[in-house]
């Protein structure tokens, strides 16, 4: 079966709103986890939108499932991961303007600093993720920098309609094929939802998904573990 990790960034950014203790990230990681989700995914930003550090460390403490840590490749962020270690880093692109991350990791140009990064997680046993665009480009330098995953912005197909869906499916399609193809293993995530995650599920290479606001936002309707369950049951939709 398809996996599920929840990204909770947005339970907290409702905390950090009012400043308080509430809602608790940690608290919904915990009901995820006893709904089903695989794994819980959680980003630490340089400017502390959401997340914060205290957060990381207590859900390491606590979960029993995977902890997801994305954070861009800075040396603050990853000296916090080599102190955290959690079970996989997903690397992302970081923009202190952007309301959420915009597109993919150019790994290619960027190839020997995001090597060196893989390497020193790899050295702690952290398996590391790149969230790259579905373009062949990256996908052949994300095997070179080392990468154990990526994970294809789905960011775009999303956001299409119509035969623009349809091409951007095939291309997401394409690009899990020629991924595990070279040995790396393929998630996905980025603007997925209820409506829109089944077509991207069916493509077999693609093992796990990571979805966080709208899953956070069908919760405030009907409860978190419901919304969780719902999500499931959408990836269970696609066995063979």
């Amino acid at each position: 079966m398809k996996k599920l990790s929840v990204n909770i960034d947005h339970v907290a950014t409702l905390r950090q709103a009012r400043g308080e203790n509430e809602p608790d990230p940690v608290t919904a990681a915990l009901v995820a986890e006893v709904a089903g989700a695989a794994g819980i995914v959680s980003h630490l930003r340089e400017d502390r939108r959401h997340i914060q550090d205290s957060d990381v460390y207590l859900l390491r403490r606590m979960l029993k499932t995977k902890l997801d840590l994305e954070m861009a490749a800075t040396e603050e962020i990853v000296n916090i991961a080599l102190d955290v270690v959690p079970d996989l880093v997903t690397l992302v692109p970081e923009k202190r303007q952007e309301l959420t991350t915009e597109g993919g990791l150019d790994v290619a140009s960027q190839l020997s600093h995001f090597k060196s990064v893989t390497d020193k997680l790899h050295k702690k046993n952290i398996l590391v993720s790149l969230f790259i665009d579905p373009v062949k480009e990256q996908i052949a330098a994300s095997e070179k920098a080392g990468a154990d995953f990526v994970e294809l912005h789905t960011g775009e197909y999303a956001n299409a309609r119509g035969k623009k869906a349809v091409a951007e499916l095939a291309r997401l399609r394409k690009a899990a094929q020629a991924a595990y193809k070279i040995g790396l293993k393929v998630n996905a995530g980025h603007g997925l939802n209820y409506r829109n995650l089944k077509a991207v599920a069916m493509i077999d290479e693609i093992e796990e998904f990571s979805i966080g606001h709208s899953l956070i936002g069908h919760a405030v309707f009907v409860g978190l573990e419901r919304a969780v369950k719902e999500m499931l049951e959408i990836l269970k939709e696609t066995e063979h």
